[in-house]
């Protein structure tokens, strides 16, 4: 009877030991963003295919597989709302790679699954980057090779560990080619496109702002984005990081005008010096990115629109890295009205009688447009206003409730109520969206900006000197501005209160804060070099290790370069000048050579068995070993697995010590 193809024998236990092991590890890290029903799937399918292998339960049938995959997808579609998307992709990859574990019969069925493994390992990188996954992603790469390895036919088959040692061995010996291919593999675009996730879980500014909303993103410690300069970090009080510009008020809301801020080039003059910084900003599934006044970029991806904010040509979708240069002294706007100006004085028909009346009253005391703006700034410094991330709700006429009523707010109550007084008063004034501060981490000599920074503030307009900023949060909470919110809500302790085992909340403990900033500049680090090393970094990389050359000479440079580097990576691993034979040749060479220093040369055309007999009467002292060594070659001879060699080394030993000699090779 003819034995079975290989790749239709059976798997062996090591093999699908690994397979459970490995298949795990790659799940793991996707269960916060998986349905529950996927773990319960799994831990089934698990256990059916144990049971499978101890002859206790039936592979499944046809009409069982079929069930199984519709309602699969339909538990993707009513979990995710769909079947497109990169969200409802990555549950079905993941769901396919459980379903196949339970009718894997082959070497074949098994090499579908690993490979198949490899694929839902990196799908891991569209949700998170961070170095931790990185390091993670080694232990089910590490199990999928050991699941590969087990199903070769060798010694190693019946010993998991020595199958494991085998898989980490060929990891390492592939850290070579993996640094020539991310330093000089040409960085490519995706080679297609998928709707991203949802937003679901993504936490950051919205494009419209009411009482309330910002005090609840405050709550947050998630980063938002990191900036290293150039040159020294600015001062505190100028790190105002521009996002979004509101300016439409319908009474509760503020948002911006309808195709109102277009990609024109607005009008502005540079005053002082640039300051020149990098952004590596965190995932936020909008387009628009965070930059000090008035920014411009070199990337063609970036554009400038006229409220002065950056803004790419799609959603930041994954960590995005921008370098950025900004005046922070620049006029903006500063001579006629533009279209931006006039919208800047619309208000709703009705409410806010208070309010309204208040700024008539101011009008009529200050003919001056700056001098009425600094007598509200000077009301809300002067007046017991409180800044509380625990504002009380509005109802009805808001603005007018906070104001004269309740005197409680955060920065979204300050900036929307005086940029409403000042339209009153027939000022152009907006509210503008953003960050404010940040973290400086003085081991990498970086800004960390977290939610809580996020900040609103004032822009109103003056005739020759444009649109000013004010910041009325800074006359009742300065602490809020040059020092962090931190500080500035230590009285009623609600800082990050919902998250008591934040590290940030104990950045009075030195060696807590020292370990967090540490951990921090490592991701930092991974995300700026590893990350973020795209084309126009790669280019800079090899301009400077090889200087100013044309791009086909740099690619020809390269292309040798990885060539060299690959043949001689060829070269160590397959050791040619190394006679590489067989485990029992090898065992019987040695045998060869230890009868051989006895004087007992092989003849030309001698068998092994009239050698053995020839060198037992030769030398009768160690002729029991002799003999033994030889039956125990003609045995292996006939094994099917002649790599398990062991009673040929025991023999061996046994006849070194018989001559009295030291183990050879």
């Amino acid at each position: 009877m003819s034995k079975k193809p290989a790749m239709e024998q059976a798997i062996p236990r090591a093999s699908l030991t690994w397979l459970l092991v490995a298949q795990f590890l790659v799940i793991l890290p996707h269960l916060g963003h998986l349905p529950l029903w996927i773990s319960a799937l799994w831990i089934a399918c698990a256990y059916w295919r144990i049971q499978v292998y101890r002859m206790r339960a039936r592979f499944p049938s046809a009409l069982v597989k079929a069930a199984l995959m519709v309602g699969t997808i339909a538990g993707v579609y009513l979990s995710r709302g769909g079947l497109v998307g990169l969200d409802a992709a990555v549950v079905l990859l993941v769901a396919a790679f459980i379903l196949k574990l339970v009718e894997v019969r082959t070497r074949r069925d098994a090499l579908v699954l690993i490979y198949l493994g490899f694929f839902t390992v990196l799908t891991r990188y569209l949700f998170d980057s961070e170095i931790l996954t990185a390091a993670f992603s080694l232990l089910p790469v590490a199990g999928l090779l050991s699941a590969l390895v087990g199903l070769q036919h060798s010694g190693v088959v019946v010993r998991p560990w020595s199958t494991l040692k085998l898989a980490m061995t060929l990891m390492l010996q592939a850290v070579p080619l993996m640094l020539v291919l991310f330093l000089f593999f040409p960085r490519l675009g995706p080679l297609w496109s998928l709707p991203q996730p949802s937003e679901r879980g993504v936490t950051g500014l919205s494009d419209s702002m009411a009482p309330g909303e910002i005090a609840e993103l405050s709550r947050s410690g998630g980063l938002a984005f990191r900036a290293s300069f150039d040159d020294p970090v600015p001062a505190r009080n100028q790190l105002y990081w521009r996002a979004l510009t509101f300016d439409r008020f319908d009474g509760r809301r503020w948002t911006q005008t309808p195709q109102g801020f277009a990609a024109a080039s607005p009008d502005w003059q540079a005053v002082g010096d640039p300051v020149r910084y990098s952004v590596i900003m965190e995932r936020s599934a909008k387009p628009w990115l965070f930059a000090l006044d008035v920014a411009q970029s070199d990337d063609d991806a970036i554009r400038r629109k006229s409220d002065f904010r950056l803004e790419r040509t799609r959603p930041v979708e994954r960590t995005f890295f921008y370098r950025a240069t900004s005046w922070i002294d620049a006029r903006l706007e500063p001579e006629s009205p533009s279209a931006a100006v006039r919208r800047a004085l619309q208000l709703p028909a009705t409410g806010e009688p208070r309010a309204r009346g208040w700024a008539q009253e101011l009008r009529r005391q200050y003919s001056d447009d700056r001098a009425l703006a600094e007598a509200v700034l000077r009301q809300f410094r002067e007046q017991p206003y409180v800044y509380t991330l625990r504002p009380p709700t509005l109802e009805g006429d808001a603005i007018d409730a906070f104001l004269f009523d309740t005197r409680r707010g955060f920065c979204e109550h300050y900036a929307g109520a005086m940029t409403f007084v000042l339209r009153a008063a027939n000022i152009p004034a907006r509210v503008v969206t953003g960050y404010q501060g940040g973290e400086l981490n003085t081991a990498g000599n970086y800004l960390q900006v977290r939610q809580f920074d996020a900040h609103a503030w004032v822009e109103y307009w003056i005739e020759g000197a444009g649109w000013v900023r004010a910041d009325p949060t800074f006359q009742v909470a300065p602490d809020r501005i040059e020092r962090g919110l931190e500080e500035a809500v230590s009285g009623e302790q609600s800082f990050l209160e919902g998250d008591p085992f934040s590290p940030l909340r104990y950045r009075h403990l030195g060696w807590i804060n020292t370990l967090r900033l540490q951990w921090d500049e490592l991701n930092y680090g991974w995300q700026r070099w590893v990350l973020d090393y795209q084309a126009e970094q790669q280019g800079s990389f090899l301009q400077r290790i090889m200087g100013h050359s044309d791009k086909t000479t740099l690619i020809g440079i390269v292309l040798l370069g990885g060539l060299v580097v690959l043949g001689a990576l060829a070269i160590w691993i397959i050791k040619p000048w190394r006679r590489r034979l067989a485990p029992l040749d090898r065992a019987f060479s040695q045998f060869e050579r230890l009868l051989q220093k006895e004087g007992v040369q092989r003849l030309p055309a001698e068998g092994p068995r009239t050698y053995a007999a020839r060198a037992a009467q030769a030398l009768p002292a160690a002729a029991n070993e002799i003999r033994g060594f030889s039956r125990a070659y003609e045995q292996q001879c006939y094994e099917t697995d002649d790599a398990h060699t062991q009673p040929l080394s025991d023999a061996l030993r046994a006849l070194r010590r018989s001559l009295g000699k030291g183990a050879t090779r």
